[in-house]
């Protein structure tokens, strides 16, 4: 076995850098996906106690089927995670089961997207299930912190057909429930009810008729298969946003209001069709530490199967005039990434030339490596936070089938020598340079061919 020697690199900072160091229930990201040991679809986003808490839907491998006979979404639970940095995350474990709750089908795999608000120390979690008695309900449960313990409420919320409930806390003093395909009714003090003066309509349903409670938000807007409605308020304007079929697979649009129940203008796209197909996505909105947030989910941990999906974040910015503006996904996220993390470089900020690629396709989730065909190639990893102390080495966990020499810039640069190794390794070499504060990080093969990197740390 041929050892690697270097001849330079860069940084450091300490944090949780190695996995087995890590508390089971704690993961540090800081890109996309944010969780990486689990599926987290239908991310809601809140602001708790200075921190924020994300309750997520939860992708298991199918266990039912669709009427065509397809493997179908099956969610059982739910999950919270919490993080004050956007970048570790604590799954604080299961809150909600489809066993435990009375009035659902222990059976049914249908707990899709929830939502949590806090109203007079409360915590009131929402989330939908497939009723005994047919169809859907919206369901509540009660706790006294946001992680739980949650305690189920015996009945669903009269009045509600339907899924994927959204909680709006308005500043007119009112708390409104949107659901399904854009219906919002006003709730009762209590927040387990719908008040006793909100509107009623016939709604047609081929030849049945139903009267259902509330307003339908989305009338005469782009609507074509919508779901999951998140309403939130800036500014003096009320928002309504959701996921609806484009073409054929799902954008996320939005519309503007003056009043909390309507009428709303449509206004555009927030994010347009997943690029590789991706038939859902599923979203919040969130103001964190005065900057906004968007959640949203990908299916990057199950590329064959888009039932299966991951929560992602990305920055959000408003136009003068309060419209959105559109958002496109990216690997690298938003959370910061100290030097002493495991950078994973495939989530890149910029590349030329490199390919990234699953590390087992037996197991997406062990994530992605970048590999160096030829030299030129070359990634970019912006924002990454060295500290005050410049790091003493530099690790790779990296494997090459024949010498190869890597160019490692952050603010300055260097060359690594890396000698044959094929299987994969880490090696650690002193620094020959050093860096401190936030610098972009890049590297490029400068001679060689099929290096394949999987993360680097600095010490």
């Amino acid at each position: 076995m041929k050892k690697i020697a270097i001849i330079a690199a860069i940084f450091g900072i300490a944090a949780c850098t190695q996995a087995q160091e890590c508390p089971e229930n704690v993961m540090v990201t800081g890109t996309n996906p944010i969780i990486s040991n689990q599926f987290t679809a239908d991310p809601t986003a809140r602001v708790f106690n200075g921190k924020i808490y994300m309750f997520p839907s939860h992708d298991i491998p199918s266990v039912i089927t669709h009427h065509d006979g397809s493997a179908w979404f099956s969610m059982a639970d739910y999950h919270v995670f919490s993080s004050e940095d956007l970048t570790t995350w604590t799954d604080h474990g299961v809150i909600v089961t489809q066993e435990d709750v009375p009035w659902g089908r222990p059976d049914a795999y249908s707990m899709w997207a929830p939502d949590c608000v806090e109203r007079n120390g409360k915590y009131y979690f929402y989330f939908p299930n497939a009723s005994k008695t047919g169809g859907f309900a919206v369901g509540v449960a009660i706790a006294d912190k946001p992680e739980g313990p949650y305690e189920i409420q015996p009945e669903p919320i009269k009045g509600i057909n339907g899924i994927d409930p959204c909680v709006l806390q308005a500043s007119d003093g009112n708390a409104y429930i949107f659901w399904g395909n854009g219906r919002c009714a006003k709730l009762k003090e209590n927040m387990i009810e719908l008040a006793d003066d909100n509107p009623k309509e016939v709604v047609k349903w081929g030849p049945r008729e139903f009267e259902m409670v509330g307003v339908s938000c989305l009338k005469g807007l782009p609507s074509r298969q919508a779901e999951g409605p998140f309403a939130f308020e800036y500014n003096g304007n009320y928002y309504l946003t959701y996921p609806y079929v484009r073409n054929n697979t799902e954008v996320i649009g939005y519309a503007m209001s003056k009043n909390p129940m309507g009428p709303y203008e449509y206004k555009g796209i927030i994010m347009a069709e997943h690029e590789n197909g991706c038939w859902t996505n599923h979203h919040s909105i969130v103001n964190y530490k005065g900057q906004w947030y968007f959640f949203y989910h990908h299916n990057a941990y199950s590329p064959h199967f888009d039932k299966n999906r991951s929560a992602q974040i990305e920055k959000l910015y408003f136009n003068e005039d309060g419209t959105i503006q559109e958002i496109k996904p990216t690997l690298r996220g938003v959370g910061p990434v100290k030097a002493s993390h495991k950078v994973q470089i495939d989530r890149y900020s910029c590349i030329d030339g490199a390919s990234i690629e699953y590390i087992d396709t037996t197991d997406y989730f062990k994530g992605w490596k970048t590999v160096f065909a030829k030299p030129g190639d070359k990634v970019c990893f912006n924002e990454l936070d060295f500290g005050k102390k410049a790091p003493k080495a530099m690790v790779f966990r990296m494997k090459t089938p024949k010498p190869a020499e890597v160019l490692v810039t952050a603010g300055k640069e260097a060359k690594v020598v890396l000698f044959e190794y094929p299987e994969w390794t880490e090696f650690e070499v002193p620094m020959p340079f050093k860096a401190k504060g936030m610098q972009d990080l890049k590297i490029e093969l400068v001679s060689g061919q099929d290096v394949e990197i999987d993360w680097i740390t600095f010490r």
